[in-house]
């Protein structure tokens, strides 16, 4: 991994949000990535329960500033940075007061989620695109971790796919357990479809359940980790994973998952 520039995408992450598995593996990849002597960022969410100060978050100037366009409505895009302690990883985190500036992060305090969490996962995806295009980064693999960030893959690869920096990119999508039941706003297809897809591309998000957001973000990448134990999965997203025509890596083990993840990470960036 020496060299190889290796872009995390997560809606957690340690030491910014509790403990979850997916926040210890959004920690534990770029970590490992970062030892063997690859060049690391992490993008997620700042969320209004990130303590900026206790955390030294500071906004990036040349980076915030543009507008984000979500379904024909301009929205401003704050950058802010933060260092992981002692890991000299780098932290960028997509703002906006109106979609993030409240106390829950992706649930109210009654356990419900934000209506409009369809148009943050959208403004998501589109934030980050544009601020690694600032940052004139050229990541060689993309790796996306949790829901939130399941739109990412689908916009690279189609509202953003002659942008040059990309081009050469190699995107992973991981699989952990789902952290929600239900649906996103049925309004979603259309938000994107706003954007130029056509609704053949997107079929999927006509009901965005967790695995129909997963089932997205796979179908644009070109490997997949699944983490959580397929016993926890339904089955025909067991199905859909065992007849995928691209490289799966089932890895449960979190303790030495090292080994692996750098062998597929190579795999991967050989592909094709």
């Amino acid at each position: 991994m020496k060299d190889k520039k290796v872009l995390y995408v997560s809606s957690e992450v340690l030491p910014y949000s509790p403990y979850s598995e997916l926040a210890s593996m959004s920690f534990e990849a770029p970590r490992m990535v970062n030892a063997n002597g690859g060049q690391i960022r992490i993008f997620m969410p700042k969320f209004g329960n990130i303590n900026e100060r206790r955390h030294q978050l500071h906004e990036v100037i040349r980076l915030s500033g543009i507008n984000i366009v979500i379904n024909d409505i301009d929205v401003p895009l704050i950058i802010k940075v933060a260092s992981i302690p002692k890991e000299r990883i780098q932290v960028y985190f997509i703002d906006n007061d109106e979609y993030f500036d409240r106390t829950g992060t992706l649930f109210d305090e009654e356990n419900n989620m934000y209506a409009d969490n369809d148009e943050r996962c959208i403004f998501f995806a589109k934030g980050i695109v544009e601020t690694v295009k600032k940052l004139n980064w050229l990541p060689d693999i993309i790796h996306i971790h949790g829901w939130v960030s399941t739109l990412l893959p689908l916009y690279l690869r189609t509202y953003y796919k002659d942008e040059p920096i990309f081009s050469e990119s190699k995107i992973i999508t991981s699989v952990t357990d789902t952290d929600y039941e239900g649906t996103l706003n049925s309004a979603l297809i259309n938000k994107v479809a706003f954007d130029g897809m056509s609704k053949k591309t997107i079929e999927p998000l006509k009901n965005p359940t967790y695995y129909n957001l997963m089932r997205m973000s796979i179908k644009h990448s070109d490997g997949v980790i699944v983490v959580s134990n397929p016993e926890n999965m339904p089955a025909d997203f067991v199905t859909y994973l065992k007849n995928l025509r691209k490289p799966v890596l089932y890895n449960p083990d979190k303790e030495t998952f090292q080994n692996s993840y750098r062998d597929f990470y190579t795999k991967i960036l050989n592909k094709k």
